[in-house]
């Protein structure tokens, strides 16, 4: 939050939050705005402006990337982006010096992240064994690194061809999440995209400025819609977000933070951000994370019915039975790997709609989350870095309807509260915080007591940071941070806890 707010009271902090809320805010990310750096000969423009960016963004020890928490796979993706784009476009010796350090500190990445980089696969970024070995491979060519042959990066591409095997004989389009990446085709990839379907409406491909400046560079040249997009999603900084727009994400999960707090589910502000939800809406399939992104998901599907439902707003839980597997939900067609906070998104709709571990849907959920929890108390998923989230909106979906999945995991947020009240994977995050305390509070309603203690703790340390900046721990094809999804679960958890 800026400077200003620690002087607004929560129901101004909640008028403003409404007020903002929308096409989805996020910061510019390394990786993305490296890849519109690449667009010189064709917009001088926004390349100069994301070239610079670069050059005033690389991290004290030469990588670049999400300055904390340090994420491998998001040092890595960032750096072999940015250095790759300073060799086509730096002019400067300042430039090419940038390079020589991004060099010294992608070998040490490397060297470290022997384990970091292949350990489950729910940690890797998105589209990170499909975006690496073409970055790699071009970096090579560049002669910006060692040919990596058995090495890490080098290894990988066998995860690269296990994903394209998903593809059979379908081509890369607009209606494919392997859209999201399409740069991962390379230059001599590019009879995987079918070229004519790619572009969504508004001219971007999946709604991505890496995949869009990709586009613009090698597939069509100079395309129109393409820079249009483009010139519409730069932030002021020069730079460009992971994604643009993700408006049902952030409208979704905002509304779904702000429905615990009774006084505002009457809010008349909400209306048009409920009906843009509601529109959105495909009987049949759901929603995707942006209205005008083609591939449609449960996880968005599930949280937005859940939300919707909080308002009085009933859509068809068909949508969300689509998704449905033998052992689990599937977020998106054609994917490796299940998401944890899916499934647990799709349990919280279920519950919405009236059933519980009678119904096998239901029962399938919460089996599938205690197998995939194992021995642990916690869950991590693969689009969040911190288990705190993931485990948060799990004991939410499960209080009153599925208790003893989430017992021990109130035991473990209690005992994991820091010393001064917080909560922190890495670092004390306000976002973790609140998450914690959100849980807390849902559970002492619904379930049993909580201590008031660590509820008050947790609150009083909330209050004091509401100005620390919000860390990048939520994972895309690098680390962000949906900045007002963030501040409306911190906004949320004051309320509960006052």
């Amino acid at each position: 939050m800026d400077s200003g707010n620690s002087r607004l009271t929560l129901t101004d902090l909640i008028a403003k939050l409404i007020d903002e809320i929308g096409p989805g805010h996020m910061a510019s990310t390394a990786y993305d705005t490296a890849w519109v750096a690449r667009l010189g000969g064709i917009d001088p423009d926004i390349s100069n402006r994301a070239l610079t960016w670069l050059t005033r963004n690389q991290l004290p020890d030469g990588s670049w990337g999400a300055p904390t928490p340090f994420y491998y796979h998001d040092r890595v993706i960032c750096t072999l982006a940015a250095m790759i784009a300073l060799s086509y476009r730096g002019q400067r010796q300042a430039d090419r010096t940038q390079i020589e350090y991004g060099k010294l500190a992608l070998e040490r990445i490397i060297g470290g992240a022997t384990g970091g980089l292949s350990s489950d696969p729910n940690g890797a970024t998105v589209g990170f064994e499909m975006i690496a070995p073409t970055l790699v491979t071009e970096a090579e060519r560049l002669g910006l690194i060692k040919s990596q042959g058995g090495r890490i990066l080098g290894r990988i591409s066998v995860l690269r061809n296990k994903k394209l095997a998903y593809l059979r004989d379908n081509m890369i389009n607009r209606n494919v999440t392997l859209a999201f990446s399409a740069e991962m085709a390379g230059g001599d990839g590019k009879h995987m995209l079918d070229i004519e379907t790619l572009q969504e409406k508004n001219g971007s491909v999946g709604v991505s400025p890496s995949a869009t400046a990709y586009f613009a560079t090698y597939i069509k040249q100079g395309d129109e819609a393409a820079l249009k997009y483009l010139h519409g999603s730069m932030k002021p900084d020069g730079g460009f977000p992971n994604v643009a727009p993700f408006d049902v994400f952030e409208i979704a999960w905002a509304l779904w933070n702000l429905s615990f707090i009774p006084e505002v589910r009457k809010n008349e502000k909400l209306k048009p951000h409920l009906e843009f939800l509601s529109n959105a809406w495909a009987p049949g399939r759901g929603v995707g994370f942006a209205a005008e992104y083609s591939v449609k998901d449960s996880d968005d599907t599930g949280l937005v019915y859940d939300t919707l439902m909080r308002f009085g707003i009933e859509k068809d839980i068909e949508s969300v039975l689509l998704y449905e597997e033998k052992n689990h939900f599937r977020c998106f067609d054609l994917e490796a790997n299940p998401s944890i906070s899916a499934n647990i998104h799709v349990l919280g709709a279920l519950g919405q709609a009236g059933l519980d571990q009678s119904h096998p849907s239901f029962h399938k959920v919460v089996r599938y989350l205690q197998k995939a929890r194992g021995t642990y108390p916690f869950w991590v998923d693969k689009w969040h870095s911190s288990a705190y989230y993931a485990t948060a909106h799990a004991i939410i979906a499960c209080a009153g309807l599925a208790n003893e999945l989430v017992e021990d995991s109130i035991k473990w947020i209690l005992n994991t509260q820091n010393g001064d009240g917080s909560w922190g994977t890495y670092i004390k995050t306000a976002e973790e915080t609140a998450y914690a305390l959100q849980a807390l509070w849902v559970w002492n309603e619904k379930a049993a007591k909580v201590p008031k203690s660590a509820i008050q703790r947790g609150a009083q340390w909330l209050t004091e940071n509401l100005e620390n900046p919000y860390p990048p721990l939520w994972i895309g094809k690098c680390l962000y941070s949906p900045h007002l999804v963030v501040r409306s679960a911190i906004i949320s958890a004051l309320a509960l806890a006052g």
